[in-house]
């Protein structure tokens, strides 16, 4: 038996619960980062590879290596009884999810042996104690759930977005959390109010209620405000500086000047416990009196779509809950 679930902490859980079987932890943060259409599995590692290292994120060769093994573990299961799939209801999770399952259909047979415990919960929060009965509730993953999870991945890969409202549009049922999850993802593109994506909107909203120290701000600006969570804290930390990191800053460290970087070999703690105020151009944007996009541009991949420069070909209309294309 093979456990595929999202990460160390539910890998963990798993073992502590005396489940049988290996366990593998799907550890990529598809929801940053380049994952383009029509390359094979061995180049989107190796793509994947780069951005998790350039990130500051780990050694390459080390990430590289990680997610080969990963996928050769996966590939073999064929040869087992169950492969039983845990994942939650949040975006990082439901684009995990529906990669395994695009990886399980171009292979034979491989479907016939999916189970899957998928919750509304955090299961790196669970107690061990609570794994043995969701085990009992695990279910087999049926074809046309399958079949959603290619198209969702295929959808998510491509660079026309619209395919993923064109999911969005059909029957999601079968995988219950995916609709709100790609929704998610699409927010990320930028506002056509302001050029904003919502993690930005979010934490220059949280500041406006004063100077607030880094970590404060990751709750006050997602913990508080979002339901499912879904973001690492380096995750965060990109998000920051893309807010603090260029000459047109939107916040700034209180005592003024750029946030000092988030590095692998600086001390977490040096840079969590700096104070941040919102800029005045941050205010301004947030009013939409100016756009971010026409001001410090965008160099950001969101799944198989590309934005670049200071014209994003896509912007996401808060009201109408949909994606226009620009202009031009």
């Amino acid at each position: 038996m093979l456990h595929v679930t999202n990460g160390d902490a539910a890998a963990t859980r798993i073992r502590e619960a005396g489940l049988p079987g290996e366990i593998l932890p799907w550890r990529d943060v598809l929801h940053e980062g380049p994952v383009p259409d029509g390359v094979p599995n061995h180049e989107l590692r190796a793509l994947r590879a780069r951005f998790l290292a350039d990130q500051g994120w780990g050694n390459h060769e080390k990430i590289l290596g990680e997610l080969a093994e990963r996928d050769a573990i996966l590939a073999e299961c064929t040869e087992r009884e169950e492969v039983v799939l845990w994942f939650e209801h949040d975006l990082y999770d439901q684009l995990q999810l529906i990669q395994v399952l695009a990886f399980v259909a171009e292979r034979d047979g491989m479907g016939e042996r999916l189970a899957a415990v998928i919750v509304p919960e955090y299961l790196g929060y669970l107690n061990a104690e609570r794994f043995p009965a969701l085990f009992e509730m695990r279910r087999p993953v049926a074809a046309n759930q399958r079949k959603l999870g290619v198209r969702g991945w295929n959808a998510f890969r491509s660079p026309d977005p619209t395919r993923l409202l064109a999911v969005l549009g059909g029957d999601t049922d079968q995988l219950p959390y995916l609709a709100s999850a790609l929704t998610r993802h699409l927010e990320e593109f930028p506002s056509s109010r302001n050029g904003l994506s919502r993690s930005e909107r979010q934490i220059l909203e949280a500041l406006q209620d004063g100077p607030m120290q880094l970590s404060g701000l990751f709750r006050a600006a997602h913990h508080d405000v979002e339901d499912p969570i879904f973001l690492g804290d380096a995750v965060f930390a990109l998000h920051l500086q893309r807010l603090a990191g260029t000459r047109d800053a939107l916040l700034e460290r209180e005592e003024g000047g750029a946030l000092r970087a988030l590095r692998a070999f600086e001390e977490v703690r040096d840079f969590w416990e700096q104070r941040a105020v919102i800029t005045d151009l941050g205010e301004a944007v947030l009013a939409a009196d100016q756009d971010w996009i026409h001001i410090a541009g965008v160099d950001r991949w969101l799944g198989g779509v590309h934005l670049a420069g200071t014209e994003a070909a896509w912007r996401w209309d808060e009201r109408a809950r949909t994606l226009l294309p620009t202009a031009g």
